[in-house]
């Protein structure tokens, strides 16, 4: 697996009281700071993150369901395998039924980027950033940086370390975040709209200060905050995929720019 560097979070977010969270709507989220493991530039540390909306859930079965119904180009009888691989909504009972294996409030999973990001355009909507979804994501439940909170990454990485085997719960069950947006830990892996952007060579040593090449590990050993190891696991498991994978365990949720969001 091809590792990408840790982002860690120096949150520094405008105010915004905590949303009531809803279904079927979009939170606001920021605007926020974050400060990358790897300078995007000599005199630049940190990264502006403007503010945006975030669909307060992940995608549902039944939502895309009614998708593919309206866009049969994305049934898995029709799409092309340069779009999806053989396991894209394998779970169905058929191409537009969704059957004892994918109930209608589980997350949509086995989707591949480019259906996902299909999904979203078809709403108006737009696949989350990497470094929106991961502002987001910071947040605890009662403020905007989680790692404030006793037991926020013990509880992300406990979900982490269980096997993704067996019947997924449905959307809506984690509690709302800050932000008033739920699941994005605890449920499933989540697409964004740029997966392998942050993408780094080998094991991370470029542009590091001489005296940490020769060592193994410089990713870790350079990272700008080294117990923050679940923001770690979800780059390096993002810059494994390619657009056309699925898997059972990875889902998604919409984005768009700012002025849609809700309070």
């Amino acid at each position: 697996m091809r590792l990408r560097p840790v982002i860690t979070l120096a949150l520094a977010l405008a105010g915004a009281g905590v949303p009531m969270a809803s279904a079927g709507d979009m939170a606001r989220v920021g605007p926020g700071v974050l400060r990358p493991v790897y300078a995007p530039a000599p005199d630049a540390t940190t990264v502006d993150v403007a503010a945006f909306a975030l669909d307060r859930l992940p995608v549902t079965n039944s939502e895309f369901l009614s998708f593919v119904t309206t866009h049969p180009g994305w049934r898995r009888d029709r799409v092309a395998r340069v779009f999806a691989d053989h396991g894209y909504l394998a779970h169905w009972a058929g191409p537009t039924e969704l059957g004892p294996d994918a109930r209608p409030d589980q997350p949509a999973t086995r989707v591949s980027w480019f259906a996902a990001r299909a999904y979203c355009r078809a709403q108006g909507k737009r696949l989350p950033t990497e470094i929106e979804w991961e502002l987001a994501a910071a947040a605890g439940d009662t403020s905007q940086n989680g790692a404030d909170e006793p037991g926020f990454r013990e509880r992300i990485l406990k979900w982490y370390a269980r096997p993704a085997t067996g019947d997924l719960p449905a959307v809506g069950g984690g509690p709302p975040n800050f932000w008033g947006i739920r699941d994005l830990h605890g449920l499933v892996w989540e697409w964004v709209l740029d997966y392998n952007s942050t993408l780094v060579s080998g094991d991370s040593r470029s542009g590091k200060a001489a005296d940490r090449v020769p060592f193994c590990g410089t990713g870790a050993f350079t990272a700008g905050d080294n117990e923050d190891y679940a923001s770690f696991m979800r780059l390096a498991f993002r810059s494994s995929l390619e657009a056309r994978y699925t898997t059972r365990a990875l889902g998604f949720r919409c984005a768009s720019d700012g002025e849609a969001a809700s309070r």
